[in-house]
C-alpha cells in the first residue's frame, strides 16, 4: 500500500522541540510516511543540530541552508526552494509549526500550488501587527485546511476572524508532550547546572533574543541593567543568544552582560534542566515561558504583550515591558515568591497522537 506523504517544514529551534514528539507519531501511524525539510533559518549546530541528535528527530531530507537576510530576503528564498521541493515530492499534505519565515513561506508554497496545510500552533495571536511572528501566524491560519489549536482561546481568536469551524482542531500543545517525554531523561540534579556554578533551586533562568529587545538600544540596556541588579540578590543564569551578543557588543553594554552567569546556546535537555530547577525565568521567548509553567516555575516575560494570555491570568507569568531596569529586578523577585493557580493547561500530553491521527482521517 502506498503511504500519504506528508512534508513537514521546520527552520528554528522551537519548531524541532515541537516536532519531535508529532514525527514520532506519524512514524507510527500506518500509512503516512514523513518528509522532513530544514529551511536552515537557524543554523550553527548549538541552534540546530544538536536538537536533531537529543531529540532523535530523523536527519533532514532537504537541508535548504538559508538563513540570515532580511525578513522579506529570507522569506523570498525560502518560498522558492520550498516550492521546488513540493513540485518534486508531490505531497498529499504540508505540515508547519508556529510563526516563523518557514512557516509562512511553507505555507505560501503549498497555497498557491493547492496543496492541504496542516498548522500547528494556530490561533496564538499577541494583536500587535508590528510582530513579524503575528504576521506569519494570522496568514498561515488563512491558508490551512487544518488548524490544531492549543488552547480554547487560540480557537476563539480563528473564529472571530471568520475561518470556519469544521477546520479547527483543539489538539491541546505538542510542546508540553515533548517536555513530558524528554524530562524522564534528566537526572535529579543535572550535571549541566554544576557545570555552571550553581546550586539547583538557587538561580533564575534568563534568555533574551526577541528583535523588538536585542535591536532597540534602550530595552537592550534596560533588560540588562535590571538582570544585573538581580544578579547582586541570586545567581542569573543566561545561555547567551548569537544575535543579542551581536548587539550587546555592537552598541556596547556587553560589559552589564559579563556581570552575568553566561554559557552558550544549549540543547534542549540542558535547557529543560536549567529551566526545571530555576527559581524563576525571565524570558522573552514563546515558548519558555510555556515550559515555565510545564515546571511550575513562576515566569517574568519582557515584553508589551503574549499571545500566552492563559498564563498571565493564572498567575503563572507576568508581562513587563522592559524599559527600566529597576521594575524588572523587583518583578523578578516578586515572582520568586509566587506561584500560579492550580489548573491544567495545553492538553493532556496527547496532542502529538490527535495531530496524527486527525491528519491521517483528513487524507483517507
Amino acid at each position: 500500500m502506498n503511504s500519504d506523504k506528508i512534508i513537514t517544514i521546520v527552520g528554528a529551534r522551537p519548531q524541532f522541540i515541537k516536532v519531535a514528539p508529532v514525527s514520532n507519531q506519524i512514524r507510527r501511524t500506518t500509512g503516512l510516511r514523513e518528509i522532513l525539510v530544514h529551511t536552515g533559518q537557524h543554523y550553527d549546530s548549538n541552534m540546530s543540530a544538536v536538537f536533531f541528535e537529543e531529540l532523535g528527530i530523523n536527519k533532514p531530507d532537504y537541508n535548504l541552508g538559508i538563513s540570515g537576510g532580511s525578513h522579506g530576503a529570507m522569506t523570498g528564498q525560502m518560498l522558492e526552494n520550498i516550492e521546488a521541493v513540493l513540485l518534486q515530492e508531490k505531497p498529499r499534505m504540508v505540515l508547519v509549526y508556529g510563526d516563523t519565515n518557514s512557516t509562512l513561506a511553507g505555507a505560501l508554497a503549498a497555497s498557491k500550488l493547492h496543496i492541504p496545510i496542516a498548522h500547528i500552533e494556530s490561533g496564538l495571536r499577541s494583536f500587535n501587527k508590528r510582530m513579524p511572528e503575528e504576521i506569519n501566524r494570522i496568514l498561515t491560519d488563512h491558508c490551512s485546511s487544518l488548524l490544531f489549536v492549543p488552547t480554547n482561546g487560540a480557537r476563539e481568536n480563528l473564529l472571530r476572524e471568520g475561518i470556519d469551524e469544521a477546520k479547527i482542531v483543539y489538539s491541546g500543545d505538542v510542546m508540553f508532550d515533548a517536555c513530558l517525554q524528554f524530562s524522564k531523561a534528566l537526572k535529579e540534579h543535572p550535571d549541566c547546572i554544576r557545570r555552571a556554578g550553581l546550586e539547583p533551586g538557587h538561580y533564575v533562568l534568563s534568555t533574551i533574543h526577541r528583535q523588538e529587545n536585542t535591536d532597540q538600544e534602550p530595552r537592550l540596556q534596560a533588560i540588562f541593567e535590571g538582570l544585573a541588579k538581580l544578579n547582586k540578590t541570586i545567581p542569573v543564569l543566561l545561555p547567551l543568544h548569537p544575535r543579542t551578543k551581536s548587539r550587546l557588543e555592537a552598541v556596547g553594554l556587553m560589559d552589564l552582560a559579563l556581570q552575568l552567569n553566561l554559557v552558550d546556546p544549549v540543547g534542549y535537555l540542558d535547557m529543560l534542566a536549567f529551566e526545571k530547577h530555576a527559581s524563576a525565568i525571565v524570558t522573552d521567548s514563546g515558548g519558555v515561558q510555556k515550559e515555565a509553567y510545564f515546571n511550575k516555575v513562576p515566569c517574568v516575560t519582557l515584553r508589551d504583550e503574549t499571545e500566552w494570555v492563559e498564563l498571565i491570568d493564572t498567575g503563572w507569568n507576568r508581562l513587563v515591558p522592559p524599559t527600566e531596569g529597576n521594575v524588572i529586578c523587583q518583578e523578578a523577585l516578586a515572582a520568586m515568591r509566587s506561584k500560579g493557580q492550580d489548573v491544567t493547561l495545553y492538553g493532556g500530553g496527547k496532542a502529538s497522537q490527535k495531530v496524527a491521527s486527525v491528519i491521517d482521517q483528513f487524507l483517507t
